[in-house]
């Protein structure tokens, strides 16, 4: 199960190489209201050296619906690590860096370690750390200042479309007074594999604007799963974070 809603949220991130870097940089998009509003998102980047908190997901799929709790802890641009427990019981732990791909379930006595270009052939689509951390922390898992992007101003908020229509389909929307994702879709047609990543509510913790419920539903071949997280308990920077994570001995490597 854990494996499950590990490699979904891997899974939604199934776009090219590099993601958002923080940072000075030209804005492709020619529209300068677009540009401006561009150039906000990435200045309304919650800015952190640690994360630690807890995390509610619920996994929905055509054949049941589980409750997990995560403990959770990310330092930025280097580590994320979750430990599952099921009914109070701990089931599962991941660690994550921007080089490899590592976590064990206790139920199965099962593992998997190896780095994303390992898991990208598994899935069948190229990921990185980048964007999982993007998906995580409400940032547009795209650059958008790396394309030209038709730009409208909806009900909804800020509507970005590649002017170019690629392998990958896109379609980015920003919240109109934050700035911050307020939903993002991609899509392989060719594939039949989409992703649609929407973000209900943001919380302020310490002064940061940060998700409160991210929902995660993937469609492949006309299945359908979705995931809802719920972050709690969250505290920034709260000095050094420990990252504990070894296999225990004995256990079965796996593939996804």
């Amino acid at each position: 199960m854990y494996r499950k809603i590990l490699g979904l949220i891997l899974l939604s991130v199934f776009v090219v190489s590099c993601g958002s870097r923080k940072g000075t940089k030209g804005i492709a998009t020619r529209n300068a209201e677009a540009a401006n509003i561009i150039e906000n998102h990435y200045d309304a980047e919650t800015d952190f050296k640690t994360l630690s908190g807890k995390l509610r997901t619920v996994y929905q799929s055509e054949e049941r619906t589980q409750s997990v709790n995560l403990s959770f802890r990310m330092e930025k641009d280097k580590a994320i690590w979750m430990s599952a427990t099921v009914l109070g019981f701990p089931v599962a732990r991941a660690y994550i860096t921007p080089s490899r791909v590592s976590y064990y379930e206790k139920v199965s006595q099962t593992y998997f370690d190896g780095d994303f270009r390992l898991l990208s052939d598994l899935l069948g689509t190229p990921l990185d750390f980048q964007k999982l951390q993007n998906l995580l922390i409400g940032q547009a898992i795209y650059d958008l200042r790396e394309e030209e992007f038709e730009f409208s101003q909806t009900a909804r908020g800020f509507q970005f479309l590649p002017s170019e229509e690629g392998v990958i389909k896109k379609m980015f929307l920003l919240d109109s007074k934050t700035y911050k994702a307020s939903a993002q879709q991609l899509a392989q047609t060719a594939e039949n594999k989409s992703v649609t990543v929407t973000y209900s509510n943001y919380q302020e913790v310490e002064g940061k604007i940060f998700p409160e419920e991210i929902s995660i539903i993937a469609n492949e071949s006309g299945s359908s799963t979705r995931i809802e997280l719920t972050y709690r308990s969250l505290e920034f920077d709260q000095g050094e974070l420990s990252f504990p994570f070894d296999i225990p001995s004995g256990y079965e490597e796996i593939s996804l």
